[in-house]
């Protein structure tokens, strides 16, 4: 039986590693219920499926209890990953009183990192903010036909680099967020535009980290993945994007969700594993040599990626030649 959600408590709360002040740490990530995002009352993004974990009800009080909760479960990880379905630094979301608690309460912390859309960022904001705060934008893509076609995103890559160039400016740190293979795309033009907006990020950006596309439900992208109209990226197609990248000046990582799943990034099945492993280990060391994964399916990706190009259609070919071949 599926447990009542309560406005009292957060959607999610666990530990991982991630990176700070150069070395591998211990973090705390929150996930917490808000009455959602703003942009997703008006239409949303195309593959964000977030709106779930939203409840109408939850104001200034439950939100409060759910930071109460949440510092039951601190443990002193030196960095914490607040995330909300939305914006932060929305105060329709978040109220003040309740960002204001947050940062107090993590004001020992070595990182503190929430995400925002850039129409919040505001340089009177940014003033009152420690020094601690890691800024995470969601940029997504730095191609304005992408952001507005595949995304719906609502803002365009120039509203990300302002507010990237804003927080530098006031000492904060920056992580943007790329994502590999939004709908519409094929194999090759989805590699192709995430490297472009990972070299786009680099300058106001002290990490970029490569999301692959995870198939939510509810969105947009499931409709079209249900039909056989998406895949979801395959692992060789984020490594080479890592590969290409690397160096280029932020740290550049991922940490996919659903990795390995069909609704994930996911190679053959066989070797995804390690290719996920291999992800996870040069997103901490930024060593290429971490990337170094062996698979037949590697020359089934490339006929892959060359046969989408060819056709010119991103729809899931494996999926349609299974369907040719039952049909037959």
């Amino acid at each position: 039986m599926r447990k009542e959600r309560s406005p009292s408590e957060p959607e999610a709360v666990w530990k991982e590693k991630d990176m700070s002040g150069g070395r591998k740490v211990d973090a705390m990530v929150v996930i917490l219920r808000t009455s959602g995002c703003s942009w997703a009352k008006t239409g949303g993004c195309t593959m964000c499926g977030y709106r779930s974990a939203s409840m109408s009800e939850i104001g200034e009080e439950e939100l409060m209890s759910q930071i109460d909760r949440v510092m039951e479960s601190y443990k002193g990880e030196p960095f914490v990953k607040l995330y909300t379905s939305g914006s932060f630094l929305d105060p329709r979301e978040i109220p003040v009183p309740v960002r204001e608690r947050v940062l107090r309460e993590f004001a020992g912390c070595e990182r503190i990192l929430f995400e925002s859309r850039p129409e919040y960022i505001t340089e009177d904001i940014l003033s009152g903010l420690p020094k601690n705060v890691t800024l995470a934008l969601g940029m997504e893509s730095c191609d304005p036909e992408v952001l507005r076609v595949s995304v719906n995103k609502g803002f365009d890559q120039d509203d990300t680099a302002r507010a990237g160039a804003m927080a530098k400016e006031a000492g904060l740190s920056v992580r943007t967020y790329v994502l590999l293979k939004p709908p519409y795309l094929t194999e090759r033009a989805a590699v192709e535009d995430a490297v472009a907006s990972v070299r786009f990020a680099a300058p106001f950006s002290d990490e970029v980290s490569v999301n692959p596309v995870n198939v939510q439900n509810g969105t947009a992208v499931e409709r079209l993945w249900k039909r056989g109209e998406y895949r979801s990226p395959w692992i060789w197609s984020l490594i080479e994007v890592l590969r290409t990248c690397a160096g280029c000046g932020p740290r550049i990582m991922s940490s996919p969700s659903g990795g390995g799943s069909q609704r994930g990034v996911h190679n053959c099945g066989s070797c995804d594993r390690r290719a996920l492993d291999a992800v996870e280990r040069f997103s901490f060391s930024q060593d290429v040599r971490d990337l170094d994964v062996t698979c037949d399916c590697f020359k089934k990706w490339k006929a892959y990626c060359a046969a989408e190009t060819m056709l010119g259609t991103p729809a899931d070919l494996d999926r349609a030649l299974d369907a040719d071949l039952a049909v037959r």
